[in-house]
């Protein structure tokens, strides 16, 4: 099978992968979330309103995943259409991706931080229009707000939009963060309702070492299944 393919396992994946990477999630955004809902008027603070603002926050930022997914997954398919070749490579990169993220939820090494760097131009053109979008107190604000939002830096996308370069196909490749993104939205949401149970489990240091352990394993299983498979023997 290939590993990234778009079969049931893979997207599964990806969803776990985004309920696993939730620790970051709530370091990087859960402070964002707080403070999207702090700053909607007392007044206007009820639970029914909450939970559509911060399901539109997140559908948002789960929209611009997938626009991404599908543009990197694009860029895959024109890759390996010049050299059949380019598709493997693209494959290690996005098991190599997949070990990094791994060490960084785990706090075992920050390389991803170098990555990050890189979307940090982009960002300073969009956080501004985000900006114009506060304070939020309708859906479509948080909706809009949540695809800006989409787009900081992080490294954690950026390794599962490794995988989308490497599924080449860029339908495949928004559903591969769509499902991501829906992993994600757990640890986001509960944060946005301040539950400091959940928070503190999931920043856990043995619930990240589980999670780096799992994915860790899934990129080897991802390596393994690209090495070749070795010739039956001739029957004379």
């Amino acid at each position: 099978m290939d590993p990234t393919g778009l079969d049931l396992p893979p997207l599964a994946a990806a969803f776990v992968f985004g309920l696993l990477g939730g620790a970051h999630c709530i370091g990087m955004c859960g402070g964002i979330m707080s403070a999207l809902s702090f700053a909607v008027p007392p007044s206007m603070r009820s639970a029914t309103r909450l939970s559509g603002l911060l399901l539109g926050y997140n559908l948002g930022r789960v929209s611009s995943y997938m626009l991404a997914g599908a543009m990197v997954a694009g860029l895959g398919t024109l890759l390996g259409g010049v050299a059949g070749e380019i598709r493997l490579v693209l494959q290690v990169l996005a098991a190599a991706m997949l070990i990094l993220m791994a060490l960084y939820i785990a706090n075992w090494w920050k390389g991803l931080l170098h990555v990050e760097a890189l979307g940090r131009r982009l960002w300073r053109h969009l956080e501004p229009l985000g900006r114009k979008l506060m304070p939020v107190v309708r859906i479509p604000q948080a909706f809009a707000l949540g695809a800006v939002w989409g787009w900081l830096p992080c490294g954690l996308v950026y390794s599962m939009l490794a995988w989308s370069l490497a599924v080449a196909e860029p339908v495949r490749g928004a559903a591969l963060m769509g499902a991501f993104g829906l992993g994600t939205l757990p640890a986001l949401l509960t944060t946005g309702f301040a539950a400091r149970g959940l928070g503190s489990l999931i920043r856990h240091p043995a619930t990240r070492t589980l999670a780096a352990t799992l994915i860790i394993a899934f990129a080897i299983w991802q390596l393994w299944n690209l090495l070749p498979a070795s010739p039956s023997p001739s029957h004379h």
